[in-house]
């Protein structure tokens, strides 16, 4: 079955930060051959592309004030790109039996922001612990990669219901699992907003986490900064993600509703919505299944299963 992928991002800096330290990426990644000269007829194109081989999506939520913190998340998203540019050969093709090789290719892409960061931190004593979060999904469809470090979240939303496919690197997080806290006192406590896990940050430790699912048609993604998760409860979540709107229309309406609840922290939000290629709404959209091969074969394999804590699998470095 065909689909259509209408994806959008926004970020917004809130009603009380005085400066907007998060960044965010959406980009379609594809083979390309630049043409120098030639005797054949391309239509004056100089460089030809061939098909997609998939969608990065990406947040960053940066910390250690105003200029750093901006400056760390920038870092990490711009060294993620140039390591999928330049180094990893695996969103060209998921060959069969490499996927344990994609995941460790995916930990590494964060690794490689880690020893930026400390790089940069380490030039500029006023920088000396800047950090950030980053999560990122990675869709070649309908195959659904995350590798995440931080509190930013990916959310996956189906058949009405929204389940948190990543989990929060944050102390109360840690008190949750132990049975110290109830979730409901982690969102109001003190280590809330405590990491013990980021990029940079003034610690040489970072553990990648990877994540792995399958999508639907008819399913929408979310990533977000702790900006719209730590002002807008899930249920209202839902209730945006599946009104039917475009994908901008949602992220507008997500930012609008963090910044009702009081804007305390800089707002990014990507939505992707994944539909058929017959919905009005997904015209001129990005395709997402283009009679690849592998595409088809994936398919017919692969079990179309929401993510929940006991089936999600789940790679820690």
């Amino acid at each position: 079955m065909r689909g259509k992928m209408d994806c959008f991002g926004l970020t917004d800096i809130g009603r009380v930060r005085s400066a907007n330290e998060d960044q965010f990426l959406i980009a379609d990644l594809n083979k390309s051959m630049l043409i120098h000269q030639t005797s054949l007829s391309h239509e004056d194109h100089t460089r030809l592309f061939g098909g997609s081989q998939g969608r990065l999506l990406l947040v960053a939520d940066g910390m250690g004030g105003h200029a750093a913190g901006r400056r760390a998340s920038g870092i990490a998203v711009q060294s993620l790109a140039h390591y999928v540019l330049n180094t990893m050969p695996w969103f060209y093709r998921l060959q069969e039996g490499q996927e344990a090789d994609l995941k460790e290719d995916l930990k590494t892409a964060l690794e490689e922001c880690q020893r930026r960061i400390e790089a940069v931190s380490a030039a500029n004593a006023t920088e000396r612990n800047m950090g950030t979060t980053l999560t990122m999904a990675y869709i070649l469809w309908p195959r659904l990669y995350v590798v995440h470090a931080g509190d930013s979240r990916c959310y996956l939303c189906r058949d009405g219901r929204l389940e948190q496919v990543t989990t929060d690197h944050t102390i109360a997080q840690q008190l949750v699992e132990s049975g110290a806290l109830s979730a409901q006192e982690a969102q109001t406590s003190r280590w809330s907003h405590v990491l013990w896990n980021c990029i940079g940050g003034g610690s040489h430790e970072l553990v990648p986490e990877v994540y792995k699912a399958a999508l639907q048609l008819g399913d929408s993604l979310l990533l977000c900064s702790d900006g719209l998760s730590s002002c807008v409860p899930d249920k209202q979540i839902l209730d945006l993600l599946e009104q039917g709107d475009s994908a901008e229309a949602c992220c507008r309406k997500l930012v609008d509703a963090a910044n009702a609840q009081g804007g305390r922290d800089n707002i990014t939000v990507v939505v992707a919505h994944f539909r058929n290629a017959e919905d009005e709404r997904t015209q001129g959209q990005m395709e997402m299944v283009a009679n690849e091969p592998v595409a088809e074969a994936i398919v017919t394999t692969a079990a179309p299963t929401l993510p929940t804590p006991a089936g999600r699998e789940v790679a820690v470095g």
